[in-house]
């Protein structure tokens, strides 16, 4: 528990020589198979921080913490994972950051992950792919990946990453941690490097429940820098919330579409809620086959419009190649970008061109309201809404990336929170041979803290929190 740490570091129990001696330790002896980091800082300037820190009160006073690298942090190397970024040093902090900072967290290093947050799998990295640490046979899940792995590896208790279509959650199912998606507009995404505006969302990501509701505590709440945030304040500490009478829909559709030994774990833990007084439903989102196709085109559109600032002349990696400018451009941003990202600025290009922006984006955007009207009348008969996080046990590495539509099938129980904007919380469910499966919480809009509240009370019965492959 966060608090116990920070408390043992202020106290003198925790010798902060110790505490950051075992953590580089530990990174060291098993870095080299999981590759969760792309930076890493120098451990002497850590150690000071965290000396520095432990003298002023704050909540998070000398806790190491990782944040994936499309974060903006100040005097620390952002690429997003990207060839086209890899030299990048920005001069200013992410809102998030400053708010860690402010509770006295300390940024150990940034995180890899899919390649401008395109992917589930951590494997479109130009830094090549982070390794689950339950198997390193096997993905950790994307993109968020390398925050995950750097939980499940026992680095850090703490970790930040962001969430376009199931980017904290898919990684925190596959590594047996907790993830938030929070309810667009509480956090703020100043200092994000943007993909997909209007979907995505920097979240919490930890060990259990009590902290993850901490760093949400700590990053939450209205930001006049970004003006899609709202007022809104996550009490810290969260309640547990006893689950006796609480309405929850399975959602059919979605278990239907996953495979069987991930339906199985998922089935026994709605048993467990069951046995504690909960009262379980079956019913279905409705507009299953459009949550896909919609996201998606959204998703490459939005892409398409933000990347285009990467030209090599302006913003990222140059070839110093001569000739026009489209022939400039082109060699700069054939080089500079991946295979997946190139694939989805194409995509996203051709959607938005004359004569498809009407039959394809604007038709996703009306099937979008649908789909939110869809689940709020849902929750006029549920409080909350669950299915399996992911679909599919975590893939080994190169099973679906070759093959991009199995890897867009994963999310299929995961965009639908951000097309609606409400918030998602994966929790662990249970292991299946050895490998992790998570469980998901879909709840209305501004109910995160009643979500973590179910998830604190329903770790206490399945004891699955704190865990390391290590």
């Amino acid at each position: 528990m966060i608090g116990d740490l920070v408390n043992s570091l202020k106290s003198g129990d925790l010798d902060p020589n110790e505490y950051v001696a075992k953590t580089f330790e530990r990174i060291r002896k098993h870095e080299g198979k999981i590759k969760a980091f792309i930076t890493i800082r120098d451990e002497q300037n850590i150690l000071n921080e965290v000396k520095q820190s432990i003298k002023v009160n704050g909540r998070l006073s000398g806790v190491l913490i990782a944040i994936k690298d499309n974060i903006s942090t100040k005097g620390i190397r952002t690429t997003c994972a990207s060839r086209t970024l890899d030299n990048y040093v920005p001069p200013y902090d992410a809102t998030v950051i400053s708010k860690l900072k402010s509770e006295g967290a300390v940024i150990i290093g940034k995180t890899n992950m899919d390649e401008f947050a395109m992917g589930s799998t951590t494997e479109t990295s130009y830094y090549g792919p982070t390794r689950n640490p339950w198997d390193v046979t096997r993905t950790p899940g994307g993109s968020s990946g390398g925050s995950a792995s750097a939980l499940a590896a026992g680095y850090v208790e703490l970790a930040l990453g962001s969430d376009t279509g199931g980017s904290i959650r898919t990684p925190a199912s596959f590594t047996s941690t907790y993830g938030l998606k929070p309810s667009y507009g509480t956090v703020s995404r100043y200092g994000l490097v943007a993909y997909a505006n209007s979907l995505e969302q920097i979240g919490p990501m930890a060990k259990n429940s009590s902290d993850l509701a901490l760093l949400f505590s700590v990053i939450a709440g209205n930001d006049n820098k970004d003006a899609t945030t709202i007022n809104f304040n996550s009490p810290y500490p969260v309640s547990e919330v006893s689950i006796k009478g609480l309405k929850v829909g399975v959602l059919l559709d979605v278990m239907n579409n996953s495979d069987p030994e991930v339906r199985s774990i998922v089935r026994d833990f709605l048993n467990k809620m069951a046995s504690e007084g909960a009262v379980i439903g079956e019913t279905e989102l409705g507009m299953v086959d459009y949550v896909l196709p919609t996201y998606y085109i959204i998703a490459m559109s939005e892409a398409s419009s933000n990347l285009s600032r990467y030209d090599g002349v302006r913003y990222g990696y140059s070839t110093d190649a001569e000739g026009n400018w489209k022939e400039v451009f082109s060699k700069n941003r054939g080089e500079g970008f991946g295979r997946e990202v190139k694939r989805r600025i194409l995509l996203g290009s051709f959607i938005l061109s004359a004569g498809y922006y009407e039959q394809f984006y604007i038709r996703a955007l009306k099937t979008r309201r649908l789909i939110r009207d869809s689940i709020e009348r849902l929750f006029g008969k549920y409080d909350v809404l669950v299915s399996p996080t992911s679909p599919v046990l975590p893939p080994k590495i190169g099973e679906v990336i070759d093959d991009p539509v199995k890897m867009y099938a994963m999310d299929i129980a995961t965009v639908t929170s951000n097309l609606a904007a409400i918030p998602s919380l994966s929790l662990p469910a249970g292991f299946y041979n050895g490998l992790p499966v998570g469980v998901q919480f879909m709840g209305r809009y501004l109910s995160d803290t009643l979500l973590m509240g179910i998830s604190l009370f329903m770790e206490n019965v399945t004891k699955l929190k704190d865990l390391s492959a290590f």
